[in-house]
């Protein structure tokens, strides 16, 4: 059983300005509806407001909620924060940290949106407006939920925004591969960066991820994970500039969402990245990635839970 966060707000109208495609968000839940796969889909409610303000600079999130971001910051982000999308972040925030609290007692759950792990103390970047991983991890801390969360980053680009956002902290491990020479083009520092080569394949990606993923669990050991689970590693991703296969993404998939499983650690995913002509063919890619960070928890599940 798939449990995965959506809600109608993901898909916000499309800004007048801006490249951001929004279309892809309900062709991903299309194609997992349509998979014939057990799927249970969860509604969040929007991200408190306090909970946001507690990662984000305050003045930030109240431009962001009165839809009223500077150009310069609107520029950073690549689209201008309408009030569609000011209630979409709220939203697709609320999601992250639904699908944490799910992953909780199912073993591992998905939000259908966000993984926007560019955005910073006080703006958003590259499509990012809020770090929903960020605020998922602070808040399940500050609950009482969790005592050291490990934030596994797979996108193609450098989760800058979760290093910066989560530096100095002994409780938030932050691990990001990335393709080195893409976007951003000043990295961060996260707990451990693996910066990859240009073209990097099937086999030399894993070859990286089941060499540190092990580490860092042994040397950090988290109680819970988070996954940004981008598909922009993709051979065909126009904004990517690695070359995993759709069977690459998939092991890689499956080897985070098992390496987590096997140690008895809930595991929630965020869609992260993922960009083509196409909407539908990446769409594709995200839905199959969920199913099989899905197929990967059944797994290791007690007959008894779903």
């Amino acid at each position: 059983m798939l449990h995965v966060v959506h809600h109608a707000d993901y898909m916000a109208p499309r800004p007048e300005r801006g490249s951001f495609r929004f279309d892809k968000y309900y062709l991903v839940m299309e194609e997992l509806r349509a998979s014939g796969a057990p799927v249970t889909e969860h509604a969040p409610e929007p991200m408190p407001r306090e909970w946001l303000e507690a990662v984000h600079c305050p003045d930030y999130v109240d431009q962001v909620f009165r839809a009223e971001v500077p150009r310069e910051k609107e520029r950073r982000i690549g689209f201008p924060v309408t009030p569609h999308i000011a209630s979409r972040v709220r939203h697709t925030n609320g999601g992250t940290w639904l699908a944490a609290r799910l992953a909780m007692r199912h073993g591992y759950a998905a939000n259908s949106a966000a993984g926007s792990h560019h955005a910073l103390h006080d703006t958003g970047a590259g499509y990012c407006v809020f770090n929903d991983l960020a605020v998922a991890a602070n808040r399940l801390i500050a609950e009482g939920d969790a005592r050291r969360i490990l934030i596994v980053d797979c996108d193609v680009h450098q989760g800058d925004g979760t290093a910066s956002l989560t530096a100095g902290r002994a409780d938030i491990f932050t691990l990001s591969l990335h393709a080195e020479k893409n976007f951003p083009v000043r990295k961060a520092r996260s707990s451990r960066d693996v910066g990859l080569p240009d073209g990097v394949d099937d086999d030399g990606y894993m070859e990286v991820l089941t060499r540190h993923l092990p580490e860092v669990f042994a040397d950090f050991a988290p109680d819970f994970v988070l996954y940004q689970a981008g598909v922009d590693p993709h051979a065909e991703d126009k904004l990517g500039r690695l070359a995993l296969s759709d069977v690459g993404l998939a092991a890689r998939d499956r080897f985070v969402v098992g390496e987590a499983r096997r140690r008895g650690l809930a595991i929630a995913s965020a869609l992260g990245g993922g960009y083509g002509d196409d909407p539908r063919i990446v769409a594709a890619r995200h839905a199959a990635s969920m199913l099989a960070m899905a197929d990967e928890n059944a797994r290791t599940l007690p007959s008894d839970l779903c």
